[in-house]
């Protein structure tokens, strides 16, 4: 099995986002043949609590414009790792020491990446 085209429009939509506020290390998983329960994650970083919370901003505004809304919304809060659950795909938006400690690249490898689109951009990556 593979995401969903609804669900690849929607990562592209949320990686387009947080790439307008310069989130680092944008990628992408197709994690659909692993879980039952979304199709696609979208990891990204920002450097400080202010910048995460406004990528978080940013990929809500864009995805509501989709049509897209969250099912749930974790860790706003703190403003260190914020995951935002869309059925479809899941966002994480994490400050660069707990993308760093929790490696969810190294946790979900195995997982086919989902291309973005080249206009996603990814300041030192």
């Amino acid at each position: 099995m593979t995401a969903t085209e609804r669900a690849v429009e929607l990562v592209t939509t949320a990686a387009r986002a947080a790439s307008e506020k310069l989130a680092t290390d944008i990628i992408a998983f197709d994690v659909s043949d692993q879980l039952a329960i979304t199709d696609a994650f979208v990891i990204a970083s920002g450097s400080n609590d202010r910048q995460v919370k406004a990528i978080v901003d940013e990929v809500e505004d864009k995805l509501r414009e989709t049509g897209a809304k969250p099912i749930r919304r974790e860790g706003e809060r703190d403003g260190r790792w914020v995951l935002i659950d869309y059925g479809d795909i899941v966002v994480h938006v994490q400050h660069e020491e707990e993308r760093e400690f929790y490696a969810l690249e190294r946790l979900w490898r195995d997982c086919p990446t989902i291309p973005l689109p080249a206009d996603v951009t990814s300041p030192g990556a």
